[in-house]
């Protein structure tokens, strides 16, 4: 059982009788169908519906909830959930931790609670537990936790894409739980909404694999020297990118090669993901 200890990460806490009903209200996750023992994708977003702060939400006790985050982003998310807090009756108290242990292809019997939560973002047979509290040792590096997020298309701030840039469509959280998209309000909640019910996300994440090496991460996808997207995390000849999958289609249709730097790559839609690649490309906006 491979187990990694990620760092810096912190965890900001959100904890009181009316904490879930705050947060169900700010964040995009859909925080009724949370479980103990389970942990989501979540974000809060601009006004705009660009993705301001990441992090993997679990609860954290009765009336509490855990937002794990980069440690760099830990306290102006604290301090951006303080400012839509009002009169709530919750506390927001960041706890600084200096490693979060994630360990996968656990025993089937390894059970979950309050400080080790299965992580949503993966298939459940990788079944990918994060360790909060007592941590167990580690026995490997971050390599295979990379090779792992890219096989199973999981997407993160910092690695993938820039904070204030992205929309959550473009990084898959329509589709992994991410976004409740049957709950109320909540901020940006409108944009989402509108580009999910007409259809219009273009930019998504892929998986890129190609015969050679790939490039640094930030290095731009191009076909014909038209753009088409960024890549992300890399391990080897294995990678994510942000494409328009428009602009993919037509480079597929035309069999023109898709390079990043000048290694060929082939971009893919993940095998869980239940959105396909346009009937026809040709999109330029």
């Amino acid at each position: 059982m491979p187990v990694i200890h990620l760092a810096p990460r912190a965890t900001v806490r959100v904890s009181g009788p009316e904490a879930e009903h705050f947060l169900h209200n700010v964040i995009t996750t859909d925080l009724g169908a949370l479980q103990p023992g389970e942990a989501k994708a979540g974000a809060l977003l601009t006004p705009q519906g660009k993705i301001m702060f990441d992090f993997v939400v679990s609860r954290a006790g009765p009336g509490a909830f855990r937002l794990d985050c980069r440690a760099d982003i830990a306290a102006d998310l604290a301090r951006r959930l303080m400012l839509y807090k009002l009169r709530a009756k919750l506390d927001i108290a960041l706890e600084e931790q200096s490693v979060v242990a994630v360990s996968w292809e656990n025993d089937s019997a390894h059970e979950t609670g309050d400080e080790t939560v299965l992580d949503l973002r993966f298939p459940a047979e990788t079944r990918v537990i994060r360790h909060y509290g007592t941590q167990p040792p580690a026995n490997a590096d971050e390599t295979g936790w990379t090779r792992l997020r890219i096989e199973n298309a999981v997407a993160e701030s910092g690695s993938d894409f820039a904070l204030g840039d992205a929309f959550p469509h473009d990084v898959l959280y329509d589709q992994n739980g991410g976004v409740g998209l049957k709950k109320g309000c909540y901020i940006g909640q409108e944009v989402v909404s509108r580009m999910h019910h007409r259809g219009t996300a273009r930019r998504r994440l892929l998986i890129a694999s190609a015969e050679a090496v790939l490039p640094e991460a930030g290095t731009e996808l191009k076909a014909n020297d038209r753009a088409l997207g960024t890549l992300g995390s890399v391990a080897g000849t294995m990678g994510l990118a942000i494409a328009r999958i428009d602009r993919v289609k037509d480079a597929m249709d035309a069999a023109i090669p898709i390079l990043a730097g000048e290694v060929s790559v082939t971009l893919s839609i993940p095998a869980w993901a239940r959105f396909t690649f346009p009937e026809t490309g040709g999109g330029e906006a």
